[in-house]
């Protein structure tokens, strides 16, 4: 989730700061200008590398050669054994989403696993012109995902006033959760943007494969709440 002030997005800027993850791999972010479209563009344009294989399979393959299975290691990284599934399928389960602001203690919102959460009212509350950051635990069993990225679309009185993706990148099945901090933003502030806002968000891996479909309410308000 994010939201920039909608006079700056007005002025036309398309620059946004980097975001920082604890992920083996670098993240990115940008705006993403259409919803639906660039996925389907994303998905006619991936190569056909072939069925999966089960990465418990990859790993006992060659096993005594000492030589591949340093490279294998190097390529893989590191990989819990105890987290590895006979099946090729990878498995993504979001843990938490916690908002952390300097002007606040950190407030940890546990995501259902149908992704709505069950607060009649809004999920969190933002407070306007506060410096905020998301931060996403996930759990990753099975095997390797590869490419996982987060997106999600924001409506204030049903119209569009925000989409953009994240990738949060590529990760090994292990015990202990992985977290991503997304870059600090800046709430808006200001009469016009205090309110309710509706969010959809998705994390999805390289295959287009979702693995959650978070729908939820949210407020800019004065204050904290």
């Amino acid at each position: 989730m994010g939201l920039k002030d909608e006079e700056n997005k007005a002025e036309g800027s398309s620059e946004e700061p980097k975001g920082q993850g604890l992920s083996r791999k670098n993240s990115h972010s940008s705006i993403c200008p259409t919803d639906d479209d660039d996925e389907e563009e994303e998905e006619d344009k991936k190569l056909d590398i072939g069925p999966m294989i089960a990465l418990k399979e990859q790993l006992e393959k060659d096993k005594d050669d000492e030589s591949l299975r340093r490279w294998k290691e190097q390529l893989l990284g590191s990989v819990d054994l105890e987290e590895v599934g006979e099946t090729p399928d990878p498995v993504v389960k979001i843990l938490t989403l916690t908002l952390r602001s300097p002007e606040r203690e950190d407030m940890v919102l546990t995501i259902p696993e149908n992704g709505k959460p069950t607060s009649k009212g809004p999920w969190f509350t933002l407070k306007e012109g506060a410096k905020y950051s998301l931060v996403f635990s996930f759990r990753v069993t099975n095997n390797i995902v590869s490419g996982l990225r987060y997106s999600n679309t924001i409506w204030k009185t049903g119209i569009k006033v925000y989409s953009r993706k994240e990738m949060l990148g590529t990760f090994s099945p292990q015990a202990e959760p992985y977290n991503h901090v997304m870059f600090e933003e800046t709430a808006p502030s200001g009469l016009l943007v205090r309110g309710s806002y509706s969010v959809k968000s998705k994390f999805v891996d390289d295959d287009n494969k979702c693995y959650l479909e978070n729908n939820y309410n949210f407020d800019i308000r004065k204050n904290w709440v």
